[in-house]
């Protein structure tokens, strides 16, 4: 008798372990998540403030988001950077060659290629992607024109400055030994201006699509969040 009710209290410890250390884990996955939440809202309010480099400010580049992703739009071709000798125009579907501007953003492989739209998002496919789990990309589009309004701002910006633009968006392309950009074979493009590339990097809750935007501001001299994980953070500081 003794021994079946030690072995009942031996059971109950277990199970009150169990649970404690269930609660423990999800206390801990909330903390997380609210940390994270709460950072993610109140770090891009500090501001990376602008430099002023001395010179004329006479290349254009936009921020241009869709909503969730931002992309940094540049011009197609100047004296400093031609992007469709890198980019080519026969890798789109339209094979179209009067474009104006090419919008260059970076983000995770799996979104970009599976996930056309929010419905189909998977479960799998949000875990790889936050937690350095899958392969990252470069989505690249090219526009006639870019209109202005709340989801698209224009900047002026130095030579000197594009040129840091430039060696930026270049260093995040995988290339091949011939130093050209690798094309992604797919059928999962958004238009018929688009197309994708391998990319350097694994994108993370803590390294997001947006987080590469507001770093390439950054590296133009431009003003920027801090950090940020939400394109919210970027077009904060653009109004």
């Amino acid at each position: 008798m003794n021994s079946w009710l030690n072995f009942i209290n031996i059971k109950n410890r277990t199970v009150k372990k169990m649970i404690i250390l269930l609660l423990k884990t999800i206390g801990i996955i909330l903390g997380i998540i609210i940390l994270y939440a709460a950072l993610g809202y109140l770090l891009p309010f500090i501001e990376v403030s602008a430099k002023d480099d001395g010179q004329n400010k006479e290349i254009p580049i936009y921020i241009y988001t869709n909503g969730v992703h931002t992309d940094i739009v540049m011009p197609v071709k100047n004296n400093l950077q031609d992007w469709s000798a890198k980019i080519p125009f026969e890798n789109t579907l339209s094979k179209k060659t009067d474009y104006n501007y090419v919008g260059i953003g970076w983000g995770d492989k799996g979104f970009y290629l599976d996930t056309p739209t929010w419905a189909d998002l998977k479960f799998s496919t949000a875990v790889k992607a936050a937690f350095w789990m899958s392969e990252s990309a470069m989505h690249c589009t090219y526009y006639k024109e870019m209109k202005e309004g709340v989801d698209c701002k224009k900047m002026m910006i130095s030579k000197n400055q594009y040129q840091k633009l430039i060696r930026f968006v270049d260093a995040k392309f995988d290339k091949d030994k011939n130093g050209n950009y690798i094309l992604i074979p797919t059928n999962a493009v958004y238009s018929d201006n688009d197309a994708f590339y391998d990319a350097k990097g694994k994108y993370s809750f803590l390294n997001t699509c947006n987080t590469w935007a507001n770093d390439a501001l950054k590296a133009a001299e431009q003003k920027a969040a801090l950090w940020t994980p939400s394109d919210y953070g970027i077009f904060l500081h653009y109004k």
